[in-house]
């Protein structure tokens, strides 16, 4: 009985590992889908679940169009260890990425390397209204100390502080360009970001405070013209929002709830 068990046991043990060695880099695409309802996927994925590439696209919906959000392809080697609860994975991107992000932890809790994440603004036209329709030029970049991140039910609890820096922006809407540089720090408690927007220089003065929190962002915030500008980003700021005078100054009011 015991031979005839171990006869049958050991093929099916060697399907498995087999299997699972040639699992897809494709099977991702599906996942990553349905984890952000339609709006970002991996395209053209290569490789295997443990080591392969992708570009990460973007889409207005489910349906949409893809458009590439960011630059080069991504690459990354998973440890097969994953399966036993050790995450140990290494993330590269030549054109995206300023260095490789190690990604290491459990099932539910994971810690992210210092990094920075470079974006065309061109690439968020994808991504559907507004966006598309101000057409922004520019660079950011994403950067990060390292992070802490859990599972907790249906949500993630972060924590550490990242910084979106957007240099040198412009936009279709305005004749400058570019506007301005500026940035957005965010100081992750768990579920809930502290936000905090200035502008670093630029035509287009920008400021604010709030909190992103569960996925919703909460923020109060006004954007003006610099001195000698009021008559150039007039219509630019009549998309923003409704003009007010503060001290004899026109303010539009950034408002997010």
């Amino acid at each position: 009985m015991k031979r005839t068990f171990a006869w049958i046991a050991l093929p099916t043990l060697a399907v498995i590992l087999t299997v699972l060695a040639f699992l897809p880099a494709a099977w991702l695409a599906p996942m990553v889908e349905r984890q952000t309802d339609g709006r970002l996927t991996l395209g053209d994925a290569q490789g295997t679940l443990w080591r392969g590439s992708a570009f990460v696209g973007g889409a207005p919906g489910a349906g949409g169009s893809v458009t590439p959000l960011l630059p080069g392809r991504f690459s990354w080697r998973l440890s097969p260890l994953v399966l036993f609860g050790d995450v140990s994975m290494d993330l590269a991107n030549d054109q995206a990425l300023a260095q490789p992000v190690h990604v290491s932890g459990s099932w539910s809790q994971w810690q992210v390397s210092a990094g920075q994440l470079l974006l065309p603004a061109e690439g968020l036209a994808g991504l559907g209204a507004p966006l598309n329709t101000l057409a922004l030029t520019g660079t950011i970049k994403l950067s990060w100390n390292l992070l802490d991140i859990a599972r907790q039910g249906n949500t993630v609890a972060v924590s550490g502080r990242t910084v979106l820096s957007l240099t040198d922006m412009g936009s279709r809407m305005s004749p400058i360009k570019p506007l301005g540089t500026y940035e957005m720090a965010m100081d992750w408690h768990g579920q809930r970001a502290d936000v905090v927007l200035r502008t670093v220089s630029g035509a287009l003065l920008l400021s604010g405070n709030g909190a992103l929190e569960s996925g919703r962002l909460h923020f109060s915030g006004q954007a003006a013209a610099a001195d000698k500008y009021e008559d150039t980003l007039g219509n630019l700021l009549n998309l923003l929002g409704q003009r007010r005078m503060v001290n004899g100054k026109n303010i539009i009011a950034l408002e997010f709830r």
